[in-house]
């Protein structure tokens, strides 16, 4: 499984790339929306993890643009800002796999990716 990390915070996303690693499963990660299509030139992926809140684009927004360009590509969901408003919003949209509230619990993102990946 290939994973696609993007969140505005660096340390998290570096964090969880070095940790998925540990558990045998290839994650690479930026804080940038923008270097999201350069790595799609040079790489492909299965997964990808987005925060719902970032500048600029938000997860939601990414996430359609990268179903445009990945068809069949499956999403989960970060969010430090989590509301039942947010909650509702994310899971109505189509192709919205799982939201996990931060701080996540690796195991529980793990056990999710995986469960994405088998459907």
């Amino acid at each position: 499984m290939k994973v696609l990390l993007v969140d505005d915070e660096p340390e998290l996303v570096s964090t969880l790339s070095e940790r998925l690693a540990l558990r045998g499963i290839e994650a690479d990660w930026t804080s940038s929306v923008e270097e999201v299509f350069h790595m799609l030139d040079k790489k492909s992926y299965d997964l990808a993890v987005l925060d719902v809140k970032m500048p600029k684009v938000g997860g939601l927004e990414l996430m359609k643009q990268l179903r445009e360009r990945v068809p069949g590509m499956k999403f989960i969901f970060l969010t430090g800002h989590g509301s039942e408003h947010d909650f509702e919003a994310c899971i109505a949209e189509p192709g919205v796999d799982f939201y996990l509230v931060k701080p996540l619990d690796i195991d529980v993102l793990v056990e999710k990716m995986k469960h994405v990946m088998e459907r």
